[in-house]
């Protein structure tokens, strides 16, 4: 059968563009055994993946060009040759930016669609949202009583960090890139306080407003401005989870470090950064404690959802502008 694909037509320079991307047809071989043919329902698109499409060594391998992009997905069976997989079945797994793919059994996750929307698995029940469990508790060891703040607060993982530290009894300021964002941390996430970064005048300034008794713990997801006023308003002894930086990942040279990066001796400042992936014995603990959250009311979510495989690169290109609130979703 024929299926379409996101090819990398070239390695982006800077912000991509549409043309570093190309849409493909390409033919399905038939299943061997212990293979599942998976009809894609949901695919996402994350930040991570532009560090992907350059050709150097990091903790991923760079997509190859003329080759398909991947990433998680979550469909259904429609073919098997495993038998613990049956046709209709709801799976999750590594095959992003294509209609379908053809994977081992043993590297699916079969999922419950009565529990959770489909989506739900590639977003706060997926990697974004074991990305805020992980780096909030274990990296971040955020305790009752302490100041969080999250820069892009609004975004998949984000607004589920804030939302655990307040299930934990911390205080949560986020920062986010429009009013509306703001106003949903506030009124529906929970958060104690969120500023817009694009109109304060001094972010240095709008952290010593909002978090006027200093921060002990920064959740970092953007890196660059936000990294270094929030060395500079942190308590002694505090710590920094270090996520993501996606102030710097379009950067055609190499970005300057903190200016006040000395201050973490004087204060005891803890950096770490870290990768979800090396933490899969958290998993279970994760969809224990955030299936009885949502059971509980206690953790919403947003998403911005793109219709149409050929729209993908466009979702991905729009995560660098702030378009997505929430989790960026392409349906297919």
């Amino acid at each position: 059968m024929q299926t379409r694909q996101i090819h990398l037509k070239r390695r982006p320079e800077g912000l991509p563009v549409s043309d570093d991307f190309a849409l493909v047809s390409s033919d399905l071989p038939d299943l061997t055994a212990g293979q599942v043919l998976v009809r894609n329902r949901y695919m996402s698109v994350d930040p991570y993946m532009r560090g992907r499409m350059r050709d150097s060594a990091s903790y991923a391998a760079p997509f190859a060009t003329g080759a398909p992009l991947d990433g998680h997905s979550v469909g259904e069976v429609v073919a098997s040759a495993d038998p613990n997989y049956a046709e209709g079945d709801a799976v999750t797994g590594f095959g992003a930016w294509r209609e379908h793919f053809i994977a081992l059994g043993k590297d699916l996750a079969r999922v419950d669609p009565t529990h959770a929307p489909l989506q739900t698995y590639i977003g706060t029940l997926g990697m974004p949202g074991m990305t805020a469990y992980v780096g909030l508790l274990d990296i971040g060891r955020a305790e009752a009583g302490q100041t969080v703040f999250v820069s892009a607060a609004a975004g998949a993982v984000g607004s589920i960090v804030g939302q655990i530290a307040k299930i934990k009894g911390c205080r949560v300021v986020g920062s986010a890139g429009s009013e509306a964002k703001v106003a949903w941390l506030t009124s529906e996430a929970g958060f104690d306080a969120a500023f817009n970064y694009k109109t304060v005048e001094h972010l240095p300034d709008a952290l010593v407003h909002h978090c006027p008794e200093g921060i002990d713990l920064y959740y970092d997801n953007v890196g660059g401005a936000h990294l270094e006023a929030a060395i500079a308003h942190m308590n002694m002894h505090g710590r920094i989870a270090l996520c993501g930086m996606i102030g710097h990942y379009n950067a055609t040279e190499p970005a300057p470090g903190p200016r006040n990066l000395m201050l973490a001796v004087g204060k005891r400042l803890a950096l770490q950064g870290f990768i979800v992936s090396d933490h899969e014995e958290r998993r279970a603990d994760f969809y224990t404690d955030m299936g009885a959250w949502i059971a509980a009311g206690k953790i919403t979510w947003r998403e911005t959802v793109v219709r149409g495989l050929e729209n993908a690169p466009e979702a991905f290109i729009g995560l660098f502008h702030g378009n997505n609130f929430g989790k960026m979703v392409v349906e297919l």
